[in-house]
């Protein structure tokens, strides 16, 4: 039987594949700020905002200025890459803990499962600071509807964040 998640549609293998993969690649790179070591400050509002800004600038050109995704994120398109996955509740973002988050959105999803992973989410180390990239994360953890959010904040328990 395959898995399904909590809005109930199947959970896609590779999303659990590069989650397991990345997990295991976190210890050889530098560990995130302490800030991101407790949840992503979804709740306050200045930092809410100021993500949303971020992400704009940053992110919304492949995942969507509302979070919505490229279309078939979940098929591989003509090159072998894997479309930008939505970051609402939708998407499987809310599926990962704080700490894969802050690192993809870091160092990039290749330098967490490795570089002949056909991604194109590269790494924003040079471009924002850590704590431009948890704001990022807190504007879109503050999107997701409080059931994702519980969710996510439970596997972030049971990950010791």
């Amino acid at each position: 039987m395959i898995p399904k998640d909590i809005t109930g549609e199947t959970m896609h293998a590779k999303a659990h594949t590069l989650c397991g993969l990345a997990v295991l690649a976190l210890p050889l790179l530098a560990p995130p700020p302490a800030s991101a070591e407790a949840l992503f400050p979804y709740t306050d509002t200045r930092e809410v905002a100021r993500g949303e800004a971020l992400y704009d600038d940053y992110c919304a050109a492949c995942h969507g200025g509302d979070l919505e995704g490229e279309p078939n994120w979940r098929q591989p398109d003509e090159d072998g890459y894997l479309p930008a996955p939505p970051h609402d509740a939708t998407g499987h973002t809310w599926h990962h803990p704080d700490e894969q988050l802050f690192m993809i959105t870091k160092y990039g999803t290749a330098a967490l499962v490795g570089d002949d992973y056909k991604t194109r989410m590269e790494g924003f180390a040079d471009q924002l600071d850590d704590d431009e990239i948890l704001a990022i994360l807190a504007y879109i953890k503050s999107t997701w509807p409080e059931r994702i959010i519980l969710r996510h904040d439970q596997m972030n328990t049971a990950e010791g964040q």
